[in-house]
């Protein structure tokens, strides 16, 4: 068990079969914690019926599709001190929510762990792995892992006042990459961030996604966060190689015309990050430049 210490959110949409499954291997570990899950809306009765096979779920049912906010909702009203996210394609491993939890126990500048993320059927590590295990962030020496200035949200915990002090996932960006706004606002805010190798997440890639929209809010989402907490030059540079790598396609080009739509309120709520954080992007410029985890695709 956790020991109460930490509740696993999950959001969904439309993917009732994947959900179940999950959900019946979240709620058997043997470290399981309680469980929130956000339906985002679904019409494929994914609600109901995990309300009907999973009563010891706490089940939140929105009208329509909050995408990350639906895990603001979660996090406003639960107790315990940490909270899992956790995809409906993805499940934590038998120890890996006490393993994390231990970790934020035992480092209080922490706001959240990323865990080490093996793809299905085979389980093989994410191609971002490599970014995660050799990041150049400077790190203090009592950090137990490499330093991020990233996360991903399906495979991380947070500490909850953490992620309630820089107010959790952006209403801006809805969904798709939302993860890297909020982690450089806790990193402006004072917080660590890390990657923990044997905390490990599964992963078995839904095939019940819309890949080009997908795409377009990435590629969106990545220029509206540069915009708001980069230095104006480095904000430039990053939308330079974003034009550079983006497939010439119609659906990159409604991406940058989504981001240039939304200039005017990026401008009125632009607040650009410390030095120190600023270093680190710099020096994660070049491994992200080369990662394949980073090819917009689809």
């Amino acid at each position: 068990m956790t020991g109460g210490r930490t509740t696993v959110v999950i959001i969904t949409q439309n993917r009732k079969a994947e959900l179940l499954q999950t959900l019946q291997h979240m709620t058997a570990l043997p470290d399981r914690a309680p469980v929130v899950v956000v339906d985002n809306g679904s019409t494929d009765g994914t609600a109901d019926a995990v309300a009907e096979r999973f009563g010891q779920v706490k089940l939140l049912r929105s009208a329509g599709n909050l995408g990350a906010l639906g895990r603001n909702l979660a996090v406003r009203d639960i107790d315990t001190r940490y909270v899992a996210f956790c995809d409906d394609d993805t499940r934590w491993r038998p120890g890996a929510l006490r393993r994390a939890a231990d970790v934020l126990d035992a480092h209080q500048q922490l706001a959240s762990v990323t865990g080490r993320i093996l793809v299905a059927p085979a389980m093989t590590e994410d191609p971002i792995t490599p970014e995660l295990r050799n990041s150049p962030v400077p790190g203090p020496a009592w950090l137990p892992g490499p330093a991020l200035l990233g996360v991903l949200a399906g495979a991380s915990m947070f500490r909850v006042a953490a992620f309630r002090q820089v107010g959790g996932f952006s209403p801006r960006l809805w969904l798709g990459g939302e993860e890297e706004l909020l982690a450089l606002d806790l990193a402006a805010a004072g917080w660590w961030m890390c990657w923990a190798p044997d905390v490990v997440i599964e992963h078995a890639p839904s095939s019940c996604r819309d890949p080009r929209r997908r795409r377009q809010l990435g590629i969106r989402n990545t220029l509206w966060t540069a915009w708001l907490r980069r230095p104006l030059p480095s904000a430039l540079r990053r939308t330079v190689t974003m034009l550079r790598s983006v497939p010439r396609d119609w659906a990159s080009v409604a991406a940058f015309a989504e981001a240039l739509a939304g200039l005017t309120w990026v401008v009125r709520e632009r607040r650009v990050v410390p030095a120190a954080v600023e270093h680190g992007l710099r020096l994660l410029e070049e491994p992200q430049r080369r990662s394949p985890a980073r090819r917009y695709v689809g």
